[in-house]
């Protein structure tokens, strides 16, 4: 039977929580729910910028699946929560480009995008991930 072990870096916020930032176990990876925060002073960043603020969080996540061992390229799974409908076109765009920068293998991720409150009101966007080690 595989371990579970916690995924930790420096490269993406602390976890305000009781949580890890990220969970692998076998070839699964998980990574927990990132928001616009910079890695080394916990601030929020970008209010107000929900394009600014995704490209933050998307930097968050891949970081957490790097020190996982796997590339942005094993993710296969990203869910997005938005707390306005009216900021999705904005974040699909920042998204998207992203994500092909970052998926050198041409297979995007899938993606399910959900409207919601936020833990913290300067947060426009969370993103959380899944990603299978080949």
């Amino acid at each position: 039977m595989t371990a579970k072990t916690r995924v930790s870096t420096d490269a993406a916020p602390a976890p305000a929580h009781t949580f890890s930032q990220g969970v692998r176990k076998g070839p699964i990876v998980q990574v927990s729910g990132q928001g616009p925060v910079h890695p080394e002073t916990n601030e929020y960043l970008f209010p107000g910028d929900v394009a600014a603020q995704t490209t933050r969080t998307l930097e968050n996540v891949k970081a957490i699946v790097e020190a996982s061992g796997a590339t942005f390229d094993d993710v296969v799974m990203l869910r997005v929560y938005l707390t306005k409908r009216e900021d999705f076109p904005i974040m699909n765009e920042a998204y998207g480009a992203f994500v092909t920068a970052h998926t050198t293998s041409g297979v995007l991720p899938s993606r399910t995008t959900v409207f919601t409150g936020l833990p913290r009101e300067e947060m426009l966007v969370e993103i959380d991930g899944l990603a299978v080690i080949s």
